[in-house]
């Protein structure tokens, strides 16, 4: 079937039958049935179907009442939910069966050699699997050229995003079909790979692995990183009150199979911190109990940490980095300058600062301390701050063990005085901020180096099913591919350890001056 016939299939459906009705499969019905298809629920529970089609009828109610759907056409759509009972019960009518049981390989299996005797021969089969290998659950089948992946996420009707995953031996013609009908109901499909955590959960490994090593290293507290996750990076979530969210017993074992499933690739390697939580029962929201307490479900957040009232007001002196020099950022004087002045902080111009001033650093990839090394500069009065985000929401401030403690909070109080909050962590081979994004980045552009997803589909799985206010290859040519490179390079060198080398892609397209975002020229594109 060549793509037209694809986009006709989709064109042409009328009748999908749904097998489970639990949440996943009420909301897949919900959706189906809003967008003008027939949907036949069924399962093993007849209670479960009949409670299935009572919520989703209640959801159609729910949108009318709230002006969000007119009222002939939720009666259109309750007209259009058939509640069939059994998953066998005859499927002449259906061009598509789609499975939401639980995620057990055995049970999956049994169901689709089931299902491939009872459907006619044209009758598309798809699982809803988050996790399990679709080819593994194909292998099943006498003809799995016909089994796909169709992998929704919850809450269905609002998360618009459909992972559409070809097995090794689906039809070439199966995916195009899907997306075409996951674009008729409404929602955005990517393509993605058979390949453990298919693209989203492979994608999400690089904030939650990087957060987690970083609170192995004693470097900030969770509620710090969730700020600067927040406030600096513009995510919706920080990754601790994430972890929190989905649970321990979820995140972590994911994590585990994911880096397995990769062959203990360093990038995705978790954290001894997840797995000490998880036995210890610190599960997250759920258990009442995990980076933060919850009471009655609401999350206890500690307060900012106060500014020493105590502390000496001392003029400030910032470094100027060389341009071209690894881990400077030229521009940061002036920025950073600026706002300390308008602040009323004395910021000192000249080429080296006084003996008494409060000396700043603003490195990429670097620690601070080596930089005030490096530079020949006070090493007791120097700290560094976060240049990346521009210094328009929260400042993070870096502590090396050199610094003197008064002057230390001298520099927190001129920070401050900027009305500007502050997070003070340890100065570690890179910044916060800067090894969460750069981490992001790196797992994206593995992603592509593996050509395991398209460009543009990594972009998109990653800004709806994860919520970050860019894709990960976009955000990375936002900063500049040269930077976050360098961030890499700085943390390989500064720690040794194989979890930050950079990827092909990344290096590649830094040296040639090309963007994350594009496949670029490649041989086949010589010869077709």
């Amino acid at each position: 079937m060549v793509q037209g016939d694809a986009e006709r299939w989709a064109r042409d459906v009328r009748t999908i039958r749904v097998i489970g009705a639990g949440a996943m499969g009420r909301g897949i019905a919900q959706l189906a049935a809003a967008g003008g298809v027939t949907v036949e629920l069924a399962d093993v529970r007849q209670d479960a179907v009949r409670d299935a089609v009572e919520h989703v009828s209640a959801m159609f109610d729910r949108l009318v009442a709230k002006g969000r759907m007119a009222a002939a056409d939720a009666a259109a759509a309750k007209d259009r939910l058939r509640p069939v009972g059994e998953p066998l019960t005859p499927l002449g009518e259906c061009e598509l069966v789609v499975e939401a049981v639980r995620e057990d390989m055995d049970v999956k299996r049994e169901l689709f050699a089931a299902l491939e005797k009872a459907c006619p021969p044209e009758t598309v089969l798809a699982t809803n699997t988050s996790s399990l290998p679709v080819t593994a659950i194909g292998a099943a089948l006498a003809d799995p050229s016909r089994l796909a992946g169709l992998h929704f996420f919850n809450p269905v009707p609002l998360m618009r995003l459909v992972e559409v995953i070809p097995g090794a031996r689906t039809a070439g013609w199966i995916p195009d079909a899907l997306a075409a009908l996951v674009r008729r109901l409404g929602h955005e499909p990517v393509r993605a790979p058979d390949a453990p955590g298919f693209l989203v959960n492979h994608a999400g490994r690089g904030l939650v692995t990087e957060a987690l090593q970083i609170l192995s290293e004693g470097a900030a507290e969770p509620v710090d990183l969730d700020r600067i996750a927040r406030d600096v990076l513009g995510l919706k979530m920080g990754p601790c009150e994430l972890l929190d969210l989905t649970g321990m017993d979820v995140s972590h074992p994911v994590m585990e199979s994911v880096w397995t499933g990769f062959y203990t690739e360093p990038r995705l390697r978790p954290s001894r911190v997840g797995r000490a939580r998880l036995e210890a029962g610190l599960l997250g929201r759920k258990a009442g109990a995990g980076f933060y307490t919850y009471v009655d479900g609401a999350k206890r957040e500690p307060a900012e940490a106060p500014v020493p009232a105590d502390a000496e007001r001392r003029p400030v002196w910032i470094h100027q980095g060389e341009p071209g020099e690894d881990g400077a950022e030229p521009g940061a004087r002036e920025t950073l300058g600026a706002l300390l002045a308008s602040a009323d902080v004395e910021v000192e111009q000249g080429d080296a600062p006084s003996d008494r001033a409060i000396v700043l650093v603003t490195p990429y990839g670097e620690p601070g301390g080596a930089v005030a090394v490096r530079a020949g500069l006070p090493v007791e009065r120097t700290l560094s701050v976060d240049p990346l985000g521009g210094f328009f929401t929260r400042l993070t401030l870096g502590v090396h063990p050199a610094v003197d403690r008064a002057a230390g909070r001298s520099a927190l109080a001129a920070l401050a005085a900027t009305g500007r909050p502050v997070s003070v962590v340890r100065d570690g081979p890179a910044p916060v901020a800067q090894r969460l994004l750069a981490s992001i980045v790196n797992v994206a552009c593995g992603i592509a180096e593996q050509d395991l997803a398209r460009p543009a589909d990594i972009d998109t799985a990653v800004r709806l099913g994860l919520g970050y206010p860019r894709g990960p290859l976009e955000w990375g040519d936002h900063v500049g591919a040269e930077v976050v490179l360098d961030i890499l390079e700085g943390l390989s060198l500064g720690t040794g350890d194989p979890r930050y080398r950079p990827s092909t892609w990344l290096t590649e397209r830094a040296g040639l001056g090309l963007p994350l975002t594009g496949t670029g020229t490649r041989p086949a594109d010589l010869t077709r």
